[in-house]
């Protein structure tokens, strides 16, 4: 097995068995010969060989060490019984230095009653010095009491630090989490509104044409044709979009996908060649389209191929719903490092989209492009026409 491999398997046990280790290398450490008597000591008591009162003395302050992260009071509690023993027996073993680790940990992991539990040890703490000073030889002063207690605060401080910083750093990441989920919401709104606002709309104009045509049956079938077509292109971008939300929910899993073999087929998000189709699709619905396209797009536009088509489709749908029937130029141009767009209509005399609408599609363009280092502008001319221009960096990341 791969150190990686036994790592994982590590990170996987309970963490009282990751924990006991340490416990028994304590103990282990405290029974051998040459580091007897040489622990902590705190009260000048002279050494006392162990016995067997030492062997609860050392199971308390070293095999409670297993359960210092899962029940810091209940291992803080032990462990401070065993450390009394140790010095009012005066032991003075290597396991004592179990009590300042232990600290360490209570301070990190303790979550309930953590001021209660620094009183109460503070308050425990003064008459086992004054037991110690009254057993011992009179050697320590009251200045190196303080002194050890200060050490041991020391101690329960730095873990309070610890503790406050994981919940620093668990806070940082809910609120990166809850700021990302509310940019893809975002983005997620910006996606519908783009898809259904244009073909919905592109809808209710071939539908309202088609009410004239009842004279002319091939014409009138003609604009039906066209509102179906218009209807499962809605529905194919709509699922990619509801894919997105749930990608083991591929194209053909569910029970509506099974339309046909052209729907699957349909990319998942709309490139620049898609622009042409688009620009039909309007001209279908009655509004006379010119589109132009210049130069070859480059091998890797990252996600500004989908921010032009989407650039066009904001265009094109506002052009129908405030400028229904005037002319209306398409223009891209794929540079080597950028794409630039240009949709412009002709004036009739009707308020402008950005007047009327909600303007959310034309603001939530600048924002995409503006995310990718572009530019955007979007405005009524001296004709009372309406003009979208964009330039879209190619290669960045959506």
């Amino acid at each position: 097995m791969s150190i990686q491999g036994a790592g994982r398997v590590w990170r996987r046990l309970d963490v009282t068995v990751r924990d006991l280790p340490l416990g028994i290398l304590f103990l282990v450490v405290s029974v051998l010969p040459g580091l007897r008597g040489h622990g902590t000591e705190v009260g000048d008591l002279p050494t006392r060989p162990f016995d067997s009162l030492a062997v609860v003395t050392l199971a308390l302050e070293c095999l409670p060490l297993a359960v210092r992260r899962r029940w810091p009071a209940v291992c803080l509690a032990l462990v401070t019984c065993g450390f009394a023993l140790d010095q009012l027996r005066g032991y003075h073993s290597a396991a004592g230095t179990a009590l300042p680790i232990v600290l360490i940990s209570a301070g990190s992991h303790l979550e309930h009653r953590r001021r209660a539990t620094v009183v109460l040890l503070t308050v425990a703490y003064v008459p086992l010095a004054i037991a110690l000073s009254q057993l011992g030889s009179g050697g320590e002063t009251p200045a190196e009491f303080v002194t050890f207690y200060l050490v041991l605060a020391l101690a329960w401080g730095a873990g309070a630090w610890l503790r406050a910083t994981r919940l620093a750093e668990a806070e940082r990441r809910e609120r990166v989490a809850a700021e990302t989920r509310t940019a893809e919401r975002a983005q997620l709104a910006r996606e519908l509104h783009d898809v259904v606002a244009h073909h919905v709309t592109a809808m209710v104009v071939q539908a309202e044409a088609a009410r004239y045509l009842t004279a002319a049956p091939e014409r009138l079938e003609q604009s039906l044709t066209a509102v179906s077509d218009t209807g499962r292109r809605a529905i194919t971008d709509l699922r990619h979009l509801l894919d997105l939300l749930n990608p083991d929910h591929g194209p053909g899993t569910g029970p509506g996908h099974g339309t046909g073999a052209t729907e699957a087929k349909e990319p998942r998000t709309p490139a620049v060649g898609r622009v042409l189709t688009l620009v039909e699709q309007t001209r279908r619905a009655g509004q006379p389209v010119d589109f132009t396209e210049q130069g070859t797009p480059p091998a890797s536009t990252g996600s500004a191929d989908l921010v032009a088509y989407r650039v066009v489709q904001e265009a094109l749908t506002n052009a129908l719903k405030y400028a229904h029937g005037s002319r209306t130029s398409v223009q891209v141009r794929h540079g080597e490092r950028e794409i630039t767009v240009e949709v412009s209509t002709d004036g009739t005399g009707s308020p402008s989209a950005a007047a009327v609408g909600s303007g959310r599609g034309l603001a939530g363009l600048r924002e995409r492009i503006g995310v990718l280092g572009g530019d955007f502008h979007a405005g009524s001319g001296t004709d009372g026409g309406f003009t979208v221009r964009a330039r879209i960096p190619a290669g960045g990341t959506s």
